[in-house]
């Protein structure tokens, strides 16, 4: 049960928000890294990739396959914003967290001592298999069982009090109409200026054509054999999700690869939708008002 999914440690090469020792001098020298001033990347494309097909979206290591290589070259280039610091603690929230394949790699990775992380799933029994880890401290981690669909959901988290929260490959598998309360719900727990980091399936993704006749559950909205429901989004719809959740953006970008099975003789064309949002200030949003 614990190998369901490898550890995502392709998250921080995506998001070095979540990693490194020096965020809070960082923070301390400079504030927080405003949407204006960081680089705004527009769309990455890679022209080969070999990891297996669902690898990616499930937390599967990057590195190639036995016998096969891989080139990837990007467009633009994205800005790592720091950390803001409140109280001498950064506090981090995983949305959809499963078995911990980005909880433990992450407190592995990251050296601040005064990093705390959140991590929510809606399976009691994922949250029962994180607890029971070696790895799982309660000084350091707190994993509790959440659904984020549900507007009135309690989270042992005070609004404005979280740094960070990570939202990969979770929003898909809501219900269209639902989606816009969990973004508004999560973005309350941000402190001014925290960060929303956001992957999931773009639109036209390899994995919404393959999807057979009586799948489709609405425009953009499927469900899988297994009874779950993946949604594929664009870029338009994600960013007016956070913009109207009170968040500005520093990063809205497709990313696309080509990913080549060499042993299996396939050729897969993913498309995913990368974000990163920051919650407006007090102080910003007193004087984009003015």
């Amino acid at each position: 049960a614990l190998r369901f999914f490898k550890d995502r440690q392709w998250l921080f090469k995506e998001f070095p928000e979540l990693i490194g020792g020096d965020m809070a001098a960082a923070a301390d020298s400079g504030s927080s890294t405003t949407a204006e001033a960081a680089a705004t990347v527009g769309e990455v494309s890679c022209n080969e990739s070999t990891t297996s097909e669902s690898a990616r979206e499930n937390g599967a290591s990057s590195a190639p396959e036995s016998g096969a290589t891989a080139y990837c070259s990007a467009t633009g280039s994205s800005t790592a914003t720091t950390l803001p610091v409140v109280g001498g603690r950064h506090r981090i929230l995983e949305v959809g967290c499963g078995v911990g394949n980005t909880v433990f790699p992450l407190l592995r990775s990251n050296n601040d001592p005064e990093l705390f992380i959140y991590c929510c799933d809606f399976s009691s029994t994922a949250i029962d298999i994180v607890k029971a880890q070696k790895e799982y401290d309660t000084s350091r981690c707190h994993a509790f069982v959440c659904d984020v669909s549900d507007v009135n959901a309690e989270y042992p988290i005070e609004d404005g009090s979280l740094d960070v929260i990570t939202l990969i490959f979770v929003l898909s598998a809501l219900k269209p109409e639902t989606m816009a309360g969990a973004v508004n719900r999560l973005s309350r727990l941000l402190k001014p200026g925290g960060l929303f980091l956001f992957r999931d399936y773009g639109y036209h993704d390899l994995a919404q054509l393959r999807f057979k006749p009586g799948h489709c559950l609405g425009e953009n909205f499927y469900v899988r054999g297994d009874g779950t429901r993946c949604y594929f989004f664009k870029q338009e719809e994600l960013h007016q999700l956070f913009v109207d959740a009170g968040l500005e953006k520093i990063q809205n970008a497709v990313d696309r690869r080509l990913q080549v099975n060499r042993g299996r003789q396939l050729t897969m064309y993913r498309i995913w939708i990368q974000c990163k949002y920051q919650k407006v200030s007090d102080k910003s949003s007193s004087s984009s008002k003015s």
